[in-house]
């Protein structure tokens, strides 16, 4: 019998943890913890995952079973603590491999290797890196640790000499393997987090799991074909459309990277191939490169130095912590996006490199309480594109020009007419 443990892989498509679990296996058993820790406050007092996150999580997990079902595979799922049920479960269910994504990062690097530590020692444990769109045994370097502090230098690199890996289909075993599992996925408040309705000005209106990532490519790519305009409008700041919204699916796996990278290839092919085809490689790229950069720092993406070791006045300041969050600052461009973020889960790219920017350059706050902030309230939070540019705008990382946003020209330019402005400070009639 073999398990596959999922964690930051939800999906069934191009998945090669599923895919090794059924090569070798009549039966096949698959399992998720929403594990307590992650909804539990941090060193800063925020809910590591917020309700934002966890009903897309929650609606994500759905989706993960029903599409296991379809190929007679059941999910167990379970709210508490992997390396306290798993052990237990992997022999009661008479498991002899497990397999799973390889995670790297402190928090994710625990969990698995407690579990491994717990467990029955002749369970084989099969880690693979799942979560690139440049597989770690394809990239141009000798080393992590050669990976350039520059992303360009890496980028044209990669973009010639790299290969993207073709995607992987599971396949279906016999109804007998499709058991009662006998566990139910929580609510928001079996995690002890509150219901909410959604907010009807939210640029993010999507809702989690494999089936709705790939409804989302479709309506972005071929229905609309919003996807050829994608550099022009990508910067914009109101709406459902103004960039792709794939980075939630891609951040807890219900979508690979490498989809994305075909998908847009067989776009190139049958429509247009321009600039903005071309533009949505190149962030995915980006969201690559924070994962080697982590891969080759390791802990240091969270110190407060960063990768760079850099020594800066840092402050801890509850007035400032308070006004930043509430969207009560001097700009109201920074306030709107602030008052975006608590209302929704979700901020644009704009938005985010602005407030981060004022939070870290201009009140000189310590940054990684902004990154602990946007990992609680962010619906696609990935912890190495979030702290990787946390890191960036706060001048501890990747970022060769040390730059600091203008935040009232910022506003004038991608918000001239103010009407981001007032959707998110104007104050209804009824207030």
């Amino acid at each position: 019998m073999n398990l596959v443990w999922f964690r930051n892989d939800l999906r069934t498509q191009d998945n090669h943890s599923l895919n090794q679990a059924l090569a070798d296996a009549k039966n096949v058993l698959a399992v998720y913890c929403f594990d307590p820790k992650q909804f539990k406050k941090d060193r800063f007092g925020f809910k590591k995952t917020e309700r934002f996150r966890a009903r897309f999580l929650i609606e994500t997990i759905q989706e993960l079973k029903d599409n296991l079902a379809e190929l007679n595979i059941p999910l167990f799922v379970f709210c508490n603590q992997p390396e306290k049920i798993l052990p237990q479960f992997i022999s009661d269910q008479n498991i002899k491999k497990v397999f799973l994504q390889k995670e790297w990062t402190f928090e994710e690097k625990k969990v698995s290797d407690s579990v491994k530590k717990l467990s029955n020692p002749d369970i084989e444990f099969t880690e693979t890196f799942d979560q690139f769109l440049i597989h770690p045994e394809d990239h141009p370097y000798d080393s992590f640790a050669a990976i350039p502090q520059v992303f360009t230098q890496w980028r044209k690199k990669c973009e010639k000499q790299a290969s993207i890996r073709g995607l992987v289909k599971p396949r279906k075993l016999s109804e007998e393997n499709l058991i009662d599992t006998q566990t139910t996925i929580p609510t928001l408040t079996d995690l002890g987090l509150e219901e909410f309705k959604q907010d009807d000005r939210s640029a993010f209106p999507f809702k989690g799991g494999e089936t709705q990532a790939l409804q989302r490519i479709k309506s972005y790519f071929w229905d609309s074909k919003k996807l050829q305009v994608y550099k022009k409008t990508r910067n914009g700041l109101l709406g459902n459309d103004y960039s792709s919204k794939l980075s939630a699916w891609l951040a807890n796996g219900s979508l690979s990277p490498r989809t994305v990278y075909w998908l847009v290839k067989e776009f190139e092919k049958n429509q247009v191939k321009n600039e903005s085809t071309y533009w949505l490689i190149f962030e995915l790229f980006w969201r690559d490169y924070f994962k080697y950069i982590s891969l080759k720092h390791g802990a240091k993406i969270f110190y407060l130095g960063g990768i760079l070791d850099k020594k800066y006045d840092w402050k801890q300041d509850e007035e400032s912590r308070k006004a930043w969050i509430n969207g009560t600052t001097k700009y109201d461009f920074v306030n709107a996006n602030m008052q975006e973020i608590a209302a929704t889960g979700w901020m644009s790219n704009r938005g985010r490199q602005n407030v981060a920017s004022f939070w870290s350059k201009e009140l000189q706050q310590d940054w990684r309480v902004g990154a602990a902030y946007f990992e609680s309230m962010l619906i696609d939070y990935d912890v190495h594109s979030n702290y990787g540019n946390w890191m960036y705008n706060s001048g501890v990382g990747n970022d060769p020009g040390d730059r600091k946003f203008n935040i009232k020209s910022q506003a004038e330019r991608y918000d001239g007419d103010g009407k981001y402005r007032r959707v998110w400070l104007q104050k209804s009639v009824f207030d």
